[in-house]
């Protein structure tokens, strides 16, 4: 028998999908557009990487190139590096469309991440490394 404090697995998704003030649920993250500070489009958020012990958001990938999914590449952006901006509502980068070539890439499904890589990462970005 269902209780009054039981909640409907859709009222448990329309919580889990609202926002407000700073914090924001995961999926709404997903499929973000990122700009450069020019406002260039350079692509958009595919998915975000989490520490799985402390909750902290470390990377947004972002999905970069490629048409209709064919070709696209996979681009770690250390979240500190993301500005939200509202107005855009988007992430703003300070990065060009030639830097963001030049930086750590992967385009496979199944990539397994390692810490060289993830060092790899926070170096080219100029950021304090995640990894000990």
């Amino acid at each position: 028998m269902a209780t009054a404090s039981k909640r409907s697995s859709a009222e448990l998704d329309r919580q889990a999908h609202s926002t407000s003030g700073s914090i924001i649920a995961a999926d709404k993250v997903e499929g973000t557009t990122v700009y450069n500070r020019a406002g260039d489009k350079l692509g958009t958020v595919d998915h975000v990487m989490i520490d799985k012990i402390n909750g902290k958001v470390c990377y947004a990938i972002m999905s970069f190139g490629g048409f209709l999914g064919m070709g696209e590449s996979y681009h770690p952006l250390p979240w500190q590096k993301l500005d939200y901006d509202k107005n855009k509502g988007g992430f703003v980068v300070d990065l060009d469309k030639r830097q963001l070539e030049g930086a750590p890439y992967y385009k496979e499904s199944d990539f397994e991440w390692t810490p060289d890589y993830g060092r790899r990462v926070d170096q080219y970005y100029g950021v304090p490394t995640y990894w000990p």
